[in-house]
């Protein structure tokens, strides 16, 4: 027997779905906007941009040149990988995983930013079905030198 001051299971699941849908708008408040330089035939950095905006960032997206843009920003040649983007004063260069940036952002480490030098399998968006995922590191880079800051494994922590 229903009540007439019990909400509707309509009622309630309408209010639960627009929660979710301010909660997420309030999460990608609460992070700073990742400006990302690519090259426009590149489609693993489409994969990235997606990752981090499942990862709850606003993603802004300039195709060009990316060797002017790393030059300007400090990016070590070895350091380099295809795509270069800008998030609250840091550099971050090639396939960092969404989770690092975000601890990042959180620990705020003197440096210039995080780079993954090349493109390793598994790392966000560099999968690769049936194949495994490297393991690799993640260096904080800055004119007062390098240090690893993490190491994953394919999206995860190792």
């Amino acid at each position: 027997m229903r009540s007439d001051t019990m909400p509707s299971r309509r009622a309630v699941l309408g209010g639960l779905a627009a929660g979710l849908a301010l909660g997420r708008g309030a999460l990608a408040a609460g992070l700073p906007e990742v400006a990302v330089t690519k090259d426009p035939n590149c489609g693993c950095c489409e994969k990235w941009v997606a990752h981090m905006r499942e990862a709850g960032f606003t993603v802004t997206v300039t195709e060009g040149p990316v060797n002017p843009v790393k030059a300007r920003l400090g990016v070590p040649r070895d350091l380099a990988s295809c795509h270069t983007a800008q998030v609250d004063g840091y550099v971050v260069e090639g396939h960092v995983p969404a989770g690092a940036i975000k601890r990042l952002l959180a620990v705020r480490p003197q440096g210039t930013g995080l780079a993954v030098p090349g493109m390793p399998v598994g790392s966000p968006g560099m999968e690769v079905d049936g194949m495994e995922p490297d393991t690799y590191e993640i260096t904080l880079f800055g004119p007062e030198g390098r240090s690893a800051f993490a190491r994953y494994r394919g999206g995860e922590p190792a």
